[in-house]
Formats: structure tokens, C-alpha cells, sequence
């Protein structure tokens, strides 16, 4: 009796196989591309609170070039160009160690290096997305802007360790 119902179910299964073709099309996904293009436009448009030098501070490190190369791609990365982030990776570590090797003393604190590795993780943040086709348009304004406010902060942070400084305390 078993045997009766597995030769069944074998010529059931056989016959039922034997009208199905296989389907060897494709569905092929086109991917459109990520606009990923900022404009000065779009980068005005950020909101945060932009910390400039004070005038004691810019005349302590006008000797950290490396500070005002940094000044200089951010004044570009404001325009909207991004092209210093393209395929230079090993550039950009360079200037990112030089930067922290030149730093004067005047500003070599606890609390400015902190301010620094900050900018240094946003930073190359930045890269990574500007180089990735997947990150979108929202993502790379965002990155955008926590690295204005990391180097902001930055400024805020050398200018408060001089209004410090500054200040005159008797102690009794």
C-alpha cells in the first residue's frame, strides 16, 4: 500500500515538473546616481554659531600655517567645493598630523587638543563621505556642519584659554 503512494506521488511531482521551463531572464535595477552636488547655497543655509579669532589669538598663532591652510579649506568647502576631499586620503592624514605636530605653545592645552582630536574625527568624517556614491545629499550637509562647528568650537576654545589668561586674579 505504501509503495501504491509513493509511486504516485513520484509521477505527480514528475509530471508537474516536466511542463515548467526554466526562467533564466534577469531583473536588472538600474541605480540612479545620488545627488550628491552642494552648493554655496546649500551650505549658507546651515545654522550654527561661527566662532572667528580674537585678535590676541590670531597674533599668537600666526605662526601655526598649517591652522591657516585649514582656514583656507574651510573658506572653500563654504563655497561648496569638496575636491581637496577627493582620493587624497594620504594627504590628508599628513595635514592632520602635521597640524597637530605645529601647534604653538601658547595654545598647547588640555582643552584645545580635545578641540582638535574633534576636528580631526569630523574631518575625516567628511572625507569618507564625500567619497562615497552611496551618501546622500542630506548626509554630506550634515557632515558638512558638524566640521564647521568642530572648527568653530575650536576657535572658541584658543580664545577663551587667552581671555583666561587675561584675566587678572589676586589671590589671598
Amino acid at each position: 500500500m505504501k509503495t501504491r503512494i509513493l509511486t504516485i506521488m513520484f509521477f505527480s511531482v514528475g509530471l508537474l515538473s516536466c511542463n515548467k521551463t526554466k526562467d533564466n531572464s534577469r531583473v536588472v535595477l538600474k541605480e540612479e546616481p545620488i545627488n550628491q552636488n552642494i552648493t554655496e547655497s546649500d551650505i549658507s543655509k546651515l545654522s550654527y554659531l561661527e566662532f572667528g579669532l580674537d585678535s590676541k589669538t590670531k597674533d599668537s598663532i600666526e605662526v601655526w600655517k598649517k591652522y591657516f591652510e585649514l582656514e583656507e579649506l574651510i573658506s572653500n568647502i563654504k563655497k561648496g567645493d569638496l575636491s581637496y576631499f577627493k582620493e587624497n586620503k594620504v594627504d590628508i592624514i599628513a595635514f592632520l598630523k602635521e597640524f597637530k605636530e605645529t601647534i604653538p605653545t601658547s595654545v598647547n592645552t588640555n582643552s584645545v587638543n580635545a578641540r582638535i582630536t574633534a576636528l580631526e574625527t569630523k574631518f575625516l568624517k567628511l572625507e569618507d563621505l564625500s567619497n562615497l556614491s552611496s551618501t546622500t545629499k542630506e548626509e554630506l550637509r550634515k557632515s558638512i556642519k558638524e566640521f564647521l562647528e568642530s572648527f568653530s568650537n575650536l576657535n572658541l576654545q584658543m580664545n577663551k584659554k587667552f581671555e583666561k589668561d587675561s584675566q587678572d586674579i589676586e589671590q589671598s
